[in-house]
């Protein structure tokens, strides 16, 4: 059911892994936490808490390396450093996993849902902010959207354009914001040890001001920013998304 490839990206100048598990469905593109590599999701039994899904033929889930995320959390990072490889990371999903996804679909044009949790909700919700023509939906679980304080009191143009709580206020009429307001972005979260819930309703304010479709759900005090949560909100949001598909 797993298959993986690899190949080295010009983009970010290094090998990168993209792993798949599941024949049919519509396309799951599920980044890793911050630190996480291509198969953490399957390591830490998120792959196994949709295998329902997968093996009805409703999804297919693809995952690819966190190569942004380790650099947030790198001791000796730049915060210049950070900052582009975040938006060299969009460019590389956008140019290289996207592609390679529509490839294994048969399809030049299959939409895609991304899903990911702390740092992973954080590119899941900006890769569809930024690519509304490509990806239809994101599920940001227990999200880390507020990447700013590892800047140090820097600011970067890059950072900025990677950023939806940061663009997203500037972002006037156009085809970038008429798409998005034809997609839905669910930031599930709970209540528990180490979440913050303020950041989901800080971004979801945002998103309500651009007409953009969103829903925060929270999971109250009994669900921590862990993996057994994720495990928990996962499947419930891609049946959400995929039924009657």
């Amino acid at each position: 059911m797993k298959e993986a490839s690899q190949w080295h990206s010009p983009r970010l100048e290094r090998e990168v892994r993209l792993a798949r598990w599941g024949h049919y469905g519509a396309p799951v593109l599920l980044f890793p936490t911050a630190g996480g590599d291509a198969e953490e999701v399957e390591r830490f039994h998120l792959v196994g808490a949709v295998a329902p899904l997968i093996e009805a033929g409703r999804i297919k889930v693809y995952s690819c390396d966190s190569v942004a995320g380790r650099a947030w959390i790198q001791d000796g990072a730049t915060p210049f450093y950070r900052a582009r490889l975040q938006n060299l990371f969009d460019s590389f999903v956008y140019h290289e996993v996207l592609p390679a996804i529509r490839t294994d679909c048969r399809s030049d044009d299959i939409e895609v849902i991304t899903a990911g949790a702390s740092i992973g909700a954080f590119n899941a919700v900006a890769t569809v902010c930024r690519h509304p023509d490509a990806f239809r939906a994101a599920v940001g679980m227990s999200g880390t959207y507020d990447l700013e304080k590892w800047l140090h009191g820097e600011f970067y143009e890059d950072f900025y354009f990677s950023s939806p709580l940061h663009y997203l206020p500037g972002l006037e009429s156009g085809p970038q914001l008429d798409l998005l307001r034809g997609r839905l972005i669910l930031l599930p979260c709970g209540e528990g040890r180490w979440e913050d819930p303020e950041e989901s309703w800080r971004l979801a304010r945002l998103l309500g001001a651009k007409g953009i479709p969103n829903r925060v759900d929270l999971w109250g005090q009994a669900w921590d920013h862990d993996w057994p949560t994720w495990r928990k909100m996962l499947p419930q949001y891609l049946d959400e998304l995929t039924r009657g598909s």
